[in-house]
């Protein structure tokens, strides 16, 4: 399962004793690094503060994956410090005969400086050695690493990417490895917080696709003296890591799909896969072991090969009849219900090509190519052997096809009666007048009584309101042709004006904005869900591009005299009282025992305390328009919260659990979460 053939003993003493200054290439300065510092790790945010972690540990990974590390240790340590140590041959500390400087600090200091540039120092590397570790050192207040080497140890220190000290040797030792330890700069960042989930997700993954090289974790932040550490090794490569993103799904057939294959020019490929109970695939890749969250080459290497091997079968078995409408396989018909995993890494003369810094599509043409012949062979040869494995995997894909035709009916039907084929919009729709999607807002509202007041309190030059008679179809458990016979879907389609499936297009939505407003309780949450789950199945572009928000309605109303404030959490009530409480109040000063009138709106939860009352709000419908639109639609007072996707496979793994048929993984996770769950409302 290792990416790399072992190599023999003595040829690894020889690679071992080649790795010297000289294998240590200079393209270009370390300067531009703090002045655009997005250029390099895609932000100055949370995201760009980890990927200092990921740079630095992809070294340590290179080292592992090419035979020369067996162990990688993180530590999140006090101060905002981050150690990384492995096993590896160490950087060279030699003086670099282009620098005159020792190669330690080249490769510190230097941009594009590093074993991968040239030589034959790795076959294969993710980050490119030194060009991270550079990034790293530039944008951290310090930094210091320590090499052990041939029996010594040497140490460097660095300010802001600037050598602090000369590369000392300090001692002896008897194992060789790099520890690097940093310290983000808080001049380029403006929070330093390392998230310990985050890494442990990100590492958990590198152990599946670097299998038999063992990542301890230890969170030392803590004033705990024996912190526990987490640990990840795995000796199933990628098809451990399917069977990870399966664990809460029923598969569909008895044996798993697994093919690799180094090629001639250098190039090592992987795939796993296989079919479950559910309708969404699951597709995840590698370049290299960087997540290329929006596929690439490899990818659509893959797909082709799977479309292709699937019809190619059902022809041979003339499963489909002569009058049968569905006819053939299309893309989407073979990835219903597909788990896969493909994982290429890119060596010899292959430089990765990845669009974008944040690295999310692999750009290389020849990956196409080289991984559809490796599943084209393999599959085939897959469906051959394992008989009933193929049987249920073309009855998963079939019955997807014929789904399809029933659906494509269904969307006609849609369509037809939508603004796109010059119908009129939904007659529930309240819509804004203008005509420029870039202004306009669509407030997706709960119930006719919220739906009403929303409509009276609205600007009506921007906003529009759809109001929901009931709650959606949870689409998790629904095809698109049964989702589409649901009037609250159908209506929200026909509002959006993008279309759905194959025929979406994300330059046709009507609104910048698409805001889910709902009650503040059960019913309510559970409705935001069901929306969401929709968006998150159909319309993922729409959350993807940043246009789909929920709305923060406030919890409180408090009132004392003429003085009205809403609180949106139970921190900021008490906060608001004590203010109030502090208030000289003219009326209160007659009589300390006189006692407040509510307010006429005032219902359930209005509370005495000193002249204060206080209304919990339970439903959107408790307010009057001109409430409900200072509090939650006006855009100087209003709070609204921008749904992300920062984990696409954690997120589908968790709609999947939540939303989906299985209740066994959905009690797991309702009792592993439960302490956590502040507030339960009844």
């Amino acid at each position: 399962m290792a990416p790399i053939k072992k190599q023999e003993h003595n040829n690894q003493e020889q690679e071992q004793s080649s790795y010297a200054a000289k294998d240590i290439y200079v393209l270009e300065g370390l300067d531009p690094v703090r002045k655009r510092p997005g250029m390099y790790i895609g932000s100055t945010g949370v995201d760009g503060l980890h990927h200092l972690v990921w740079e630095v540990v992809d070294n340590s990974l290179d080292e592992a994956q090419n035979g020369y590390a067996h162990e990688i240790e993180i530590k999140l340590l006090p101060n905002n410090r981050v150690s990384v140590r492995d096993d590896g041959r160490g950087i060279p500390v030699d003086i670099h005969p282009q620098t005159k400087k020792s190669a330690l600090e080249t490769v510190m200091c230097t941009l594009h400086a590093g074993g991968k540039f040239g030589g034959k120092s790795y076959k294969i590397s993710g980050g490119l050695h030194g060009v991270g570790v550079s990034v790293v050192n530039a944008l951290s207040k310090w930094v210091r690493v320590e090499v052990c080497r041939d029996g010594a140890i040497w140490f460097q220190e660095y300010e802001q990417g600037k050598p602090k000290t000369k590369v000392v040797k300090s001692g002896k030792c008897d194992q060789n490895g790099t520890t690097v330890v940093f310290e983000a700069d808080p001049e380029i960042f403006s929070e330093i917080k390392f998230d310990l989930k985050r890494i442990l997700d990100h590492l958990r993954e590198q152990a599946y696709l670097v299998p038999k090289t063992k990542i301890c974790v230890v969170d030392e932040r803590e004033q705990n003296k024996n912190p526990a550490p987490y640990s990840f090794y795995f000796e199933g490569g990628i098809v451990s890591y399917l069977k990870y993103l399966t664990e809460d799904e029923t598969l569909l057939h008895k044996n798993i799909f697994y093919t690799q294959k180094e090629t001639e020019d250098n190039m090592w490929i992987e795939v796993a896969l296989c079919y479950v109970d559910e309708n969404q695939p699951l597709e995840v890749s590698f370049a290299n072991n960087i997540k290329t969250g929006e596929g690439g080459m490899h990818l659509t290497g893959f797909r082709s090969a799977l479309t292709r091997v699937l019809n190619d079968y059902a022809k041979e078995n003339k499963i489909f009849k002569n009058n049968d409408e569905a006819g053939s396989l299309t893309g989407d018909d073979v990835r219903e219900g597909l788990v896969g995993v493909v994982s290429i890494k890119l060596g010899g003369g292959h430089e990765p090509q990845f669009e974008g810094q944040t690295k999310a599509k692999l750009g290389n043409p020849e990956a196409r190519p080289a991984v559809e012949n490796a599943m084209n062979a393999a599959f085939k040869e897959f469906l051959e052997r394992n008989s009933d494995d193929a049987r249920a995997i073309m009855e998963k894909v079939v019955l997807a096809a014929r789904a399809r035709i029933a659906a494509k009916a269904a969307k006609e039907s849609v369509l037809r009666k939508g603004a796109l084929t010059g119908g009129s919009l939904p007659g529930v729709l309240a819509d804004c007048s203008s005509h420029r999607a870039e202004d306009a807002e669509l407030f997706i509202v709960e119930g006719p009584s919220a739906g009403g007041s929303a409509k009276q309190g609205r600007d009506r030059k921007f906003q529009a309101i759809l109001p929901l008679r009931g709650k959606p179809l949870n689409v998790e458990k629904a095809r698109l042709d049964r989702s589409l016979a649901n009037e609250e879907i159908r209506s929200l389609i026909i509002a959006l004006g993008t279309a759905v499936a194959q025929e979406f297009d994300l330059s046709k939505l009507r609104y910048h904005k698409i805001i889910i407003m709902s009650d503040a309780d059960v019913d309510g949450m559970h409705i935001r869900t069901l929306l969401l789950t929709l968006f998150f199945r159909y319309f993922r572009e729409v959350i993807d591009t940043g246009h789909l928000y929920f709305a923060q309605p406030p919890l409180f109303k408090i009132s004392k005299g003429k003085a009205v404030r809403y609180a949106y959490s139970d921190e900021e009530q008490e906060k608001i009282m004590a203010e109030l409480a502090a208030l000289k109040d003219e009326k209160t000063k007659k009589s300390n025992e006189e006692k407040m009138e509510p307010a006429p709106d005032a219902g359930e939860g209005v509370q005495y305390i000193k002249g204060i009352a206080v209304q919990r709000y339970k439903g959107l419908g408790e307010m009057n328009p001109e409430q409900l639109w200072e509090t939650t639609m006006n855009p100087e007072n209003r709070i609204l919260k921008q749904v992300t996707i920062e984990d696409a496979v954690a997120a589908d793994k968790l709609m999947n659990v939540l939303m989906g048929d299985e209740v066994l993984p959905r009690k797991k996770f309702i009792q592993s979460f439960a302490a956590e769950a502040k507030q339960v409302d009844v």
